[in-house]
């Protein structure tokens, strides 16, 4: 298995500027990350971001571009986000060092990959919905946004500081095969009736709430093929 700082990856969600790129590589490469990874940027290799990745050229022209959020995370086993929106159904949100602790503790042995929103409007409540659990960093309530290379920064410095000795993980499953195991399960509530109860959707409420419990602590390849199996089971039962 890799080390811990080869399975963590920072994914920058459609970033616009040149220079938070370029900042981002830079403040990675100062806490001995290398693993860059972008959606859809608007620029990437312009000269904004050769001249912020100043002594990081090599973490900038190595970062991985994606075309959408499914490509993105599909090999990755846990997915974090990082947000300052707080909300009821935005599931787990941890203080920056307690999720920097739980961060190291699943890339022992697992890949991990850490989701940063736009400039402007951060990430959307669907790209939110994939991730395990939310980070928060604490600011000034006067000027509450961080910029997002210094938000990478602080989360790569708070993850930089704990020791790797002491954390182990199980392997788990990528996000590819739980994928196929959510569509599983909201077949399995389709057969049982769950939808809608008035005004509220239950099955959209019922998945939101299991990825939200499966992506905080992943699942085994063992732990999937018996979910598979259960559902499996009550499709069965239930069209008898």
């Amino acid at each position: 298995m890799n080390s811990i700082s080869d399975n963590i990856s920072f994914l920058l969600v459609e970033p616009f500027l040149g220079g938070n790129i370029g900042a981002s590589a830079r403040a990675l490469k100062n806490m001995g990350f290398n693993k860059l990874e972008l959606l859809n940027p608007n620029v990437h290799l312009n000269d904004e971001a050769y001249a912020f990745a100043h002594g990081a050229r090599d973490v900038l022209e190595s970062a991985i571009v994606y075309t959408s959020f499914e490509q993105a995370i599909s090999g990755k086993s846990i997915v974090v986000a990082v947000s300052r929106r707080l909300g009821k159904t935005r599931g787990m949100i941890l203080p920056i060092k307690e999720g920097a602790k739980r961060i190291v503790e699943f890339a022992s042995s697992n890949k991990v990959v850490i989701v940063f929103g736009r400039e402007d409007k951060g990430l959307l409540n669907e790209e939110v919905d994939r991730c395990g659990f939310v980070i928060t960093i604490p600011t000034d309530v006067s000027q509450p946004s961080l910029n997002l290379a210094q938000s990478v920064m602080l989360i790569a410095y708070e993850i930089s500081q704990i020791d790797k000795c002491d954390h182990s993980s199980p392997i788990l499953a990528p996000q590819k095969e739980l994928i196929g195991l959510y569509s599983h399960i909201n077949e399995t509530l389709k057969l049982l009736d769950y939808g809608m109860r008035g005004s509220e959707d239950l099955e959209a409420d019922i998945m939101r709430n299991i990825s939200h419990l499966i992506g905080r602590y992943g699942l085994t390849d063992w732990e999937v093929k018996m979910l598979h199996g259960l559902c499996g089971r009550i499709k069965r039962t239930v069209v008898k």
